[in-house]
């Protein structure tokens, strides 16, 4: 009979209890306590006996269940199996169990910020990583201080309370986790520390010590530690000051705040600006003690706004006064400097520049200028000299002067040739030689003035139209006339070559070098001519520019050269065809004209043979005379051109009428050359109303000289001067008096005595040499005109003497220099043996003089002097007529006259 079948044990498992280990892998962490448990389905009721094994190792547990307390090598696979009677179940699945180290908790801010101000809200978290869901409780404290919460999470309202170092840890069950890395709260409160300095100056100086210092108001009863920037102090301190001894390189921004656990104040700031060692200067209101007084010295350091600064004195080297202020007076000489010094060490600033000062004798230079003109010009020389009299003290010299050249320290300073950079103010003083400190006062200042525009000295000449063989005037006017300038006297010999005056030769003409008068007297003028002047002065002598060509013309048409006018009238029409000829033995020619405007111009470049044709306009008024190749000049026209195209013309010659001979004057328009019913006048005034549009006169005298114009139709010609030229001796009034009362006889018997006379030892006549070559001044081989022959005739009926001068002169058409002479005759009535001067002029004679041009240029008058009675006064070695008793009769030109 076969045994009946029994059923298999089942199978145990194994369990872990708390619960959670089923959840999370059967994880627990060291210190823990755990439940192993070995249940068998379906046994509950049997009596189990128990085996277990951790891996393949029995362990002694015998029971059901056992508790591992406080684990920590525990980790390892448990399998279990029950035995009943001799029967054993099979071993269990293997349940793992993990110990592991319990995690470190992290401890967060939110927000993330380790610095929060005062009211400021924060939420504090701790953190587990990776057992979010176990069941922990949470333990905080700040610092070492419990504090109350017991979750993860918490917030607060930040106070100055809450600063501090927070950490939390976790618990469960029995099982602490490590308490979690302190995360530090600190909170700021609204103090504000404030920085100074010490001491308290805004300008600091490289080398000098200060203390900079936190100060907390408010906070004085709590115990503070100081945080400076910036962080490049080595060693920054935690007290509330530190001192520094700065450079340039500590200058910026300085902060503190305070620190009292974890309370922080706000940052302050402070500015520190370090600038390099600075210099004292020193000024002295005078560079010399005048006698009986002092000179203030004033030292200061720059810039004006630094402060605190005490001043050292030094004179010659030495220390000169204890610390004073800025300001000390000193009255006798030496070298003197200062420096500056303040603080605690002290700090110096550099010593100032040395000023000298000296003390004043009584001598007092003078500066003179050799020679003393009041300007020079660029390249001459002059010498500026400082001069002390007084006593045989030796000196030393010393200049000032705003000019860009200086002076040597010597007596004189030569300027050889001066230039604009030697103008300027100079004066000088004296050191004496045997105390260097003692000095005289600077002397008074001398301005010397160097221009750079070369001095062109102006010439006038008087007449500057002329009857042929008058006396011609030149005058040369120079800046600063006094200035002691000579004068030199040219001739122009013009260059046909060019156009202008500037490449013309200039002969010196005689007795013209260096003259010392401004003046220079040609007699005998008798042909049109141009001259120059220039001056100068000084050792060596400095000379001006030549001055610009003026001339003296001559409407004489038998000189060397001449000019003629085709048609030969002095007016002329706009567009009219002029030819202006140049006549004489000479192959080259140039026409010029000196314009209304006081221009000299070169009219044809281009000349056809010696003829010059122009068209005319307005611009062609003026004064025309021919230049030869070889330097002569020819005589002179005037042109004028009616600038009105409905005006008249006055026809009229354009040389001067021999006196003698008939002229015709007509009136003509650009349309009509004969008009009717036509007015002439004779220098203003009516003369004719001619119905046949002429003027004749039949044998022109000198009277009838003078500015002439016509009329037509109410429209006026411009005027134009005639000229009469006179060809034998004037007879005045007195003469004809006396030949009415001689008779012809008396003058036949006069001529008679007179050749006598000039043939015997005691001649009663003077020998006059007339010639040009002979007159100061003049022009060689220059003959005076034949055609002028002057008679000056006086009769004293006072006393019944007659004087007749006849003066022939000299014919030098041919270049001869041979002179004639003048011949003065006598003829006494009575009184034989009473004798006169024959140059003083009696009270009762009566003078015809006829002058022309005069002071201007452009006058011509006549003079008639008639003496008083009573005896004329003599003035300054001659004797004249009173000039009450002179009557003139002047006429102005207005156009350019024809002698």
């Amino acid at each position: 009979m076969s045994l009946p079948q029994t059923a298999a044990p089942p199978k145990p498992t194994v369990f872990l209890q708390p619960s959670w280990t089923r959840i999370y892998s059967s994880v627990i962490y060291s210190g823990e306590t755990v439940t192993v448990r070995c249940e068998i389905q379906g046994g509950e009721g049997a009596q189990w006996t128990y085996e277990w094994r951790r891996g393949q190792v029995n362990i002694r547990p015998t029971s059901i269940k056992y508790t591992i307390s406080r684990a920590k090598s525990h980790s390892g696979g448990y399998s279990c199996r029950g035995r009943r009677s001799s029967s054993w179940t099979e071993w269990s699945d293997i349940t793992t169990l993990t110990v592991l180290p319990p995690p470190k908790p992290t401890v967060t801010l939110q927000p993330s910020w380790t610095q929060m101000y005062s009211g400021d809200r924060v939420t504090v978290r701790c953190e587990i990583q990776g057992v979010e869901r176990a069941q922990w409780t949470y333990e905080w404290r700040r610092g070492q201080s419990s504090i109350h919460p017991t979750s993860s999470v918490y917030t607060i309202t930040v106070t100055e309370s809450d600063g501090g170092g927070y950490s939390c840890r976790g618990t469960r069950s029995s099982s602490w986790t490590e308490w979690s890395d302190i995360t530090t709260l600190k909170v700021t409160v609204p103090i504000e520390p404030t920085v100074t300095l010490q001491p308290s100056w805004t300008q600091i100086y490289s080398g000098e010590t200060v203390t900079v210092r936190c100060e907390i108001q408010g906070g004085e009863g709590a115990q503070w530690t100081y945080e400076w920037r910036p962080a490049k102090l080595s060693t920054p301190p935690t007290s509330n000051e530190y001192r520094i001894t700065v450079t340039q390189s500590d200058s910026g921004g300085y902060s503190c705040r305070g620190r009292r656990d974890y309370v922080l104040t706000y940052w302050s700031n402070i500015r520190l600006t370090v600038s390099s060692k600075p210099k004292a200067e020193l000024r002295a209101d005078r560079t010399a003690v005048p006698v009986g007084g002092s000179v203030t010295l004033t030292c200061s350091v720059s810039p004006s706004s630094s402060s605190g600064w005490k001043y050292y004195w030094y004179r010659d080297g030495k220390s000169y006064e204890a610390v004073t202020n800025g300001e000390t007076s000193v009255s006798e000489g030496g070298l003197y400097s200062c420096r500056g010094g303040r603080g605690e060490p002290v700090y110096y600033t550099e010593d100032s520049e040395s000023v000298r000062i000296d003390t004043t004798v009584s001598n007092r230079p003078v500066v003179t200028l050799y020679p003393n003109w009041s300007e020079i010009y660029r390249g001459e020389t002059i010498t500026v000299r400082c001069e002390i009299h007084g006593g045989d003290t030796e000196w030393d010299y010393e200049w000032e002067t705003n000019s860009t050249i200086k002076p040597p320290n010597q007596t004189e300073y030569r300027i050889r040739s001066a230039t604009s950079s030697n103008s300027g103010n100079y004066r000088c003083k004296g050191r004496m030689k045997s105390s260097q400190h003692k000095t005289t006062e600077w002397s008074d200042s001398v301005t010397l003035t160097v221009s750079d525009n070369k001095p062109s000295p102006v010439l006038t000449v008087s007449p500057s139209w002329l009857s042929p063989g008058a006396s011609v005037t030149l005058n040369c006017q120079v800046e600063h006339p006094s200035a002691g300038w000579s004068f030199y006297w040219y001739k122009v010999v013009p260059d046909l070559k060019t156009y202008n005056y500037k490449s013309s030769s200039y002969e010196l003409l005689p007795d013209g070098s260096g003259t010392a008068q401004d003046s220079y007297i040609i007699h005998g003028q008798t042909h049109t001519a141009g001259y120059v002047c220039r001056a100068g002065r000084g050792d060596p002598e400095y000379h001006t520019d030549h001055s610009q060509p003026k001339f003296v013309w001559s409407a004489d048409v038998h000189s060397a050269a001449s000019l003629t006018v085709s048609p030969d009238r002095v007016q002329h029409f706009t567009s009219d065809s002029v030819s202006l000829t140049c006549e004489g033995n000479f192959t080259e020619w140039r026409v010029r004209k000196f314009s209304e405007d006081g221009q000299l111009y070169s009219v044809c470049r281009r000349m056809t043979g010696s003829t010059c044709n122009i068209y005319t306009s307005k611009s062609d008024t003026g004064v025309y005379w021919c230049e030869s190749g070889s330097g002569e000049f020819s005589s002179a026209v005037n042109i004028t051109v009616q600038n009105d195209g409905n005006g008249p013309i006055l026809v009229s010659p354009v040389h001067p009428v021999t006196e003698g001979a008939s002229v015709s004057l007509s009136c003509s328009l650009k349309t009509q050359k004969i008009l009717s019913n036509v007015f002439f006048y004779h220098n203003d005034k009516l003369i004719q109303n001619d119905t046949r549009g002429e003027l004749n006169i039949s044998a022109v005298s000198k009277s009838d000289e003078g500015f002439y114009k016509c009329q037509y139709s109410g429209r006026e010609s411009a005027q134009s001067w005639m000229s009469v030229k006179v060809t034998g001796p004037s007879s005045s009034p007195v003469w004809l008096m006396v030949g009415l009362v001689c008779g012809v006889s008396l003058i036949i018997i006069l001529l008679l005595l007179l050749y006598r006379c000039r043939r015997s030892k005691y001649s009663c006549f003077t020998r006059s040499i007339q010639s040009e070559s002979h007159s100061p001044g003049s022009s060689t081989n220059h003959g005076v005109n034949q055609d002028e022959t002057h008679v000056y005739d006086s009769v004293h009926p006072g006393t019944n003497n007659l004087y007749e001068s006849v003066m022939p002169v000299e014919d030098n058409r041919n270049g001869s220099d041979e002179h004639q002479d003048v011949t003065y005759a006598l003829i006494e009535l009575k009184n034989f043996e009473k004798k006169r001067k024959h140059h003083k002029p009696e009270q009762s004679a009566v003078y015809s003089e006829v002058k022309t041009g005069a002071a201007e240029d452009s006058l011509m008058y006549a003079e008639v002097k008639r003496p008083k009675k009573e005896k004329a006064k003599k003035k300054a070695g001659k004797s004249s007529p009173a000039a009450d008793a002179a009557v003139y009769s002047e006429v102005t030109l207005g156009s350019f006259p024809g002698q």
